[in-house]
């Protein structure tokens, strides 16, 4: 009898504390949508504020970033951006997702299967921050299209290009702005350790074949980019796919695999884990938060053990 009370109190109990949870979230639904956007977005970035300051958060607010690539790692790039107060976003890529991006892209899932990855990240950001301007362009960046983007306009270029002619292209095309500030994405690919992701000029890195190949291909049509620009690339020297590419079915009856079996078919892939690809697009973004602020941790620690 005592076992059978306990487990009715403890019913009651976990029912009446469910009750109360629920109330108090449609309570707190209720007050967001009595805030204004100022009042909303002083509550969403509270943290950002607290840490920047107020005038670090205007010129966060202002900056004006467009980032290329919004797969493994440009997608975090994208969200790391958005949660910290950047208000002035474009997102470029002309891909779609893809079933296989669902283990290392943000906005990749299986709701989301055969969206346009530029629109599906677009509606996460604006679910995070309704106050931001996201713009979405689905379109691939090449030589021929290169001027469509205006890069003039804007204070940062992000590249997570995977293309090896187009990221050539890109990196000539904003180190040719001096008013652009140009951070690139090397190769996330077949690496499993985190602590060997680095941030190194782009003829300083080492160990990364993406890096080696670019760096190859400029010397060679004699095109040296006009600036020096940082890069995030891992000195982890990369690793073998140890499983075999899985076929998709031709004959499912849902028409999103059917496409999806036709995509993958077409692409030449390497492995590559969420945790790698994380880091590096959100190392991307804290090079974005570091120039805008002026503030570097590097070089605040430098100063600090010289100090001691």
């Amino acid at each position: 009898m005592f076992l059978v009370l306990s487990d009715v109190f403890s019913y009651f109990c976990t029912a009446n504390k469910k009750q109360v949870i629920h109330y108090t979230c449609e309570r707190n639904i209720e007050n967001m949508q009595d805030l204004n956007n100022s009042e909303l977005e002083k509550g969403l970035l509270r943290r950002s504020s607290l840490l920047l300051g107020a005038d670090n958060m205007d010129r966060l607010g202002r900056a004006k970033v467009i980032l290329f690539g919004v797969g493994g790692v440009g997608s975090w790039c994208a969200e790391s951006l958005v949660r910290s107060g950047l208000r002035h976003l474009t997102i470029v890529d002309a891909d779609c997702v893809c079933i296989t991006n669902c283990n290392r892209q943000l906005m990749a899932t299986v709701k989301t299967i055969g969206e346009p990855k530029v629109e599906a990240l677009r509606s996460r950001l604006l679910d995070i921050n309704p106050c931001a301007e996201i713009t979405a362009i689905q379109r691939l960046y090449s030589k021929e299209t290169a001027d469509e983007f205006h890069l003039e306009e804007y204070d940062f270029v992000i590249d997570a290009i995977d293309s090896l002619k187009d990221k050539a292209n890109l990196i000539l095309h904003a180190t040719s702005i001096p008013t652009v500030t140009l951070f690139s994405s090397m190769g996330a690919a077949l690496r499993i350790d985190p602590t060997r992701v680095k941030v190194a000029e782009f003829w300083k890195v080492r160990n990364d074949p993406l890096g080696a190949a670019l760096r190859k291909k400029l010397k060679r049509a004699k095109t040296i980019p006009q600036q020096k620009f940082q890069c995030v690339y891992s000195d982890e020297l990369p690793l073998d796919n140890l499983g075999t590419e899985i076929e998709m079915p031709d004959s499912s009856d849902d028409p999103r695999l059917k496409e999806q079996a036709t995509l993958i078919k077409k692409a030449q892939t390497n492995g590559s884990l969420s945790h790698i690809t994380g880091i590096f697009g959100f190392t991307l973004a804290g090079l974005v938060m570091q120039k805008i602020t002026s503030f570097t941790v590097s070089a605040d620690m430098e100063e600090r053990d010289n100090n001691e």
